[in-house]
């Protein structure tokens, strides 16, 4: 059955993605749980024909190397980290190989990234219980994954759902921001944040959701100057207008190789 758009434009080839611009009318916050839902999924919706090719940002190969990627990845840019991991993921392919590392060693070569005293001892710490409790393989559940250094219920969401394949909500400082300015919840708490979003989302779509909004976060919906302007969910946002308006300036603010995209979306030409 054809899905939708917010302008009620069928979509039965999700090649041939509707144009148009963005509409000037702020949306109502939802009242209820049900249009909560009803907004989370028309959001996602949009967010499909945005990025229908998201992933995780984070150069990775084995279970192992996305734990310690997310956790240098705290305070850091997922490119930095990707311009560091392929040396360290090079001397360090084991979890055996973390447990015994050269402390000062490791410092370095994780220094760019930011905190690296305290990424180093998570990183030791997490090889460590690994070899100890897990026989040198990182488990693939939350339970488990929870109870190791460094990671919590986000750094697990990312695990489990990107090498493990068990979907999972990754709520993050983009993924935040954005399901407040959304109005599809009020909390600030990331766990709290997660379980309300996991009653409004169907649980299959649960990690391309998240790598989803955290690429509209980082491409337009920015969060000291959204693309107000320029974003393909405009009119289901309560928050339209918390950045520029006028389709011209906003067009600026779009990032990411897939800007000419984002603006075709809008009916906007990539001048750049």
């Amino acid at each position: 059955m054809p899905r939708t758009t917010g302008d009620q434009v069928a979509v039965t080839d999700p090649v041939a993605v509707p144009v148009r611009t963005p509409r000037i009318k702020r949306a109502t916050v939802p009242a209820t749980p049900l249009a909560r839902t009803r907004r989370a999924r028309k959001i996602a919706g949009q967010l499909a024909l945005e990025f229908p090719d998201a992933v995780c940002e984070l150069d990775f190969t084995t279970p192992l190397d996305l734990a310690v990627a997310t956790i240098l990845s705290a305070q850091c840019t997922d490119v930095r980290v990707n311009m560091v991991t392929p040396a360290l993921f090079a001397k360090y392919p084991a979890a055996a190989d973390y447990a015994g590392a050269d402390r000062a060693e490791l410092e370095e070569m994780i220094r760019t990234t930011g905190f690296f005293r305290n990424k180093a001892n998570s990183i030791i710490g997490l090889g460590r219980d690994v070899v100890e409790r897990f026989g040198g393989v990182l488990p693939g559940t939350l339970e488990d994954l929870v109870t190791l250094p460094g990671i919590g219920r986000k750094t697990a969401n990312v695990i489990l759902g990107n090498a493990f394949g068990v979907p999972g909500i990754t709520v993050d400082t983009h993924l935040g921001r954005l399901v407040r300015r959304w109005g599809l919840t009020t909390e600030t708490d990331a766990v709290k944040v997660e379980f309300e979003l996991n009653a409004m989302i169907p649980p299959a779509d649960w990690t391309m959701f998240s790598h989803q909004a955290i690429y509209h976060g980082r491409r337009v919906c920015h969060a000291k100057k959204p693309a107000c302007g320029a974003c393909f969910i405009a009119d289901l946002c309560p928050s339209y207008g918390a950045g520029p308006v006028e389709p011209a300036l906003a067009a600026q603010l779009v990032a990411g190789p897939e800007r000419p995209h984002l603006l075709a979306l809008v009916g906007l030409a990539d001048e750049t």
